[in-house]
């Protein structure tokens, strides 16, 4: 169902009542963020955070969830949305 490199790709599913023909629907169970350790980074103009993954983890821009995971902003989106705000950028 996911990338292998996803970090919902072992993630266990839970199938229950839904608006399906056969009444059911398969969801992915809510996963609890790891305690991620970052070095404090300055959001510059126009960061987006699949291009700082890009540059910091081996031009490997799927990678973006682990700056995510550091951080507790519900909407990724939002953690680059404000030039200057400090956000969690872990290292690998």
């Amino acid at each position: 169902m996911f990338l292998k490199n996803s970090r919902y790709a072992a993630q266990p599913t839970v199938t229950s009542w839904g608006p399906r023909s056969d009444g059911s629907i398969t969801v992915v169970k809510l996963r609890l963020l790891p305690d991620t350790a970052g070095d404090p980074t300055a959001v510059r103009a126009h960061d987006q955070l699949d291009a700082m993954s890009e540059t910091l983890y081996a031009s490997d821009a799927t990678r973006y969830w682990h700056i995510a995971d550091a951080n507790t902003e519900l909407e990724a989106a939002e953690l680059t949305r404000t030039t200057g705000r400090v956000i969690d950028v872990p290292s690998s």
